[in-house]
């Protein structure tokens, strides 16, 4: 790595205030950016009620804010793990609707045919198309099943002030840090949005320049065998629900010699590695899709860009200091 700071994007979780959402947020952001917003689908996952169903893969309203010119300033994305601000007994708001799936594969199809402009009543009738069936109503929830009565998908109401959890999700920035997350975060805190009590702010750095066994190695030794300290340099919340140790096998295993990345890569993604870690690795490895970056998720929240740049700097010389 060069001596100036790296490029690098920012999640920033937020909470806004009661009866304000994300979307006005991103109305605030590209007002002063003399942008746009556009709204997409975002997917997550949560946990499910229904009997023999662990887990819902979902899709929620997200949105995108561009610039004047068409370029990315930032997506506003929900975030499942912000929960204790929320009255989950408040009403649904009025067009807030997500898209659940027990199939991952099936849900990347809905999001591919279902348009996130349509409301709940219309937005899977493309799917059904596909399949060449009708969506019912099911008591206020649409529901799409394919000719043998397997479900395809469920759009239901977004549940008590959904709307309320803010993502603020960066692209890769290679200067000036610090005032582009102030341009993010000063609109968020005049329109009253706070730190909620589970906040982190991750931090993704290009993976290309840790697909080496030298930077690798130490990547791995410093959140393997320094966690605690960690923790404490960066007053990590402990509130946060989607952090774990990296697994105990590669930190042992960095510790060999090794003749070069591939001989490494292969062995370290046969480990379990995982992206709810302190520090993501399944992008450098490989064995995970999305953005090419590996991402450090130990960082408290916040809601001003000095004291998240501050951190950001501190990370960077960690990541640096002895290969």
């Amino acid at each position: 790595m060069s001596t100036s700071l790296p490029r690098a994007g920012f999640e920033v979780e937020l909470l806004a205030p009661a009866g304000v959402s994300r979307l006005d947020l991103a109305q605030e952001i590209a007002s002063r950016a003399g942008g746009s917003v556009r709204r997409r689908f975002h997917v997550d996952t949560e946990a499910s009620s229904a009997p023999g169903v662990s887990t819902f893969w979902h899709l929620t309203p997200a949105f995108d804010v561009l610039d004047a010119g068409g370029g990315a300033v930032c997506s506003l994305v929900d975030d499942t793990t912000i929960v204790a601000d929320l009255d989950a007994r408040a009403p649904s708001k009025p067009g807030w609707y997500r898209i659940l799936s027990d199939d991952p594969r099936l849900l990347r199809l809905v999001e591919r045919h279902a348009d996130p402009a349509e409301g709940i009543g219309s937005v899977l009738d493309p799917v059904a198309e596909l399949f060449g069936v009708r969506v019912r109503d099911a008591g206020g929830v649409r529901r799409l099943d394919d000719s043998a009565g397997a479900t395809i998908a469920l759009a239901a109401p977004l549940p008590g002030e959904r709307e309320r959890p803010c993502e603020v999700v960066t692209p890769p920035w290679v200067d000036d840090h610090v005032r582009r997350l102030e341009e993010l975060l000063e609109p968020a805190r005049d329109l009253g949005f706070t730190v909620p009590a589970e906040a982190a702010v991750h931090v993704n750095l290009d993976a290309g320049p840790f697909r080496d066994v030298g930077r690798f190695r130490h990547v791995v030794s410093t959140f393997g065998e320094r966690r605690e300290e960690l923790r404490g340099l960066f007053a990590t919340n402990p509130r946060c629900t989607r952090l774990a140790p990296l697994p105990a096998e590669l930190v042992e295993l960095v510790r060999r010699d090794w003749p070069d990345w591939g001989s490494l890569r292969t062995a370290a993604a046969a480990t379990g590695v995982s992206k709810f870690s302190d520090v993501n690795l399944t992008r450098v490895l490989g064995v995970r899709p999305g953005p090419d970056v590996l991402e450090v998720r130990i960082l408290p929240g916040a809601i001003d860009g000095a004291s998240i740049g501050g951190r950001f700097v501190q990370l960077v010389e960690l990541l640096r200091s002895t290969r």
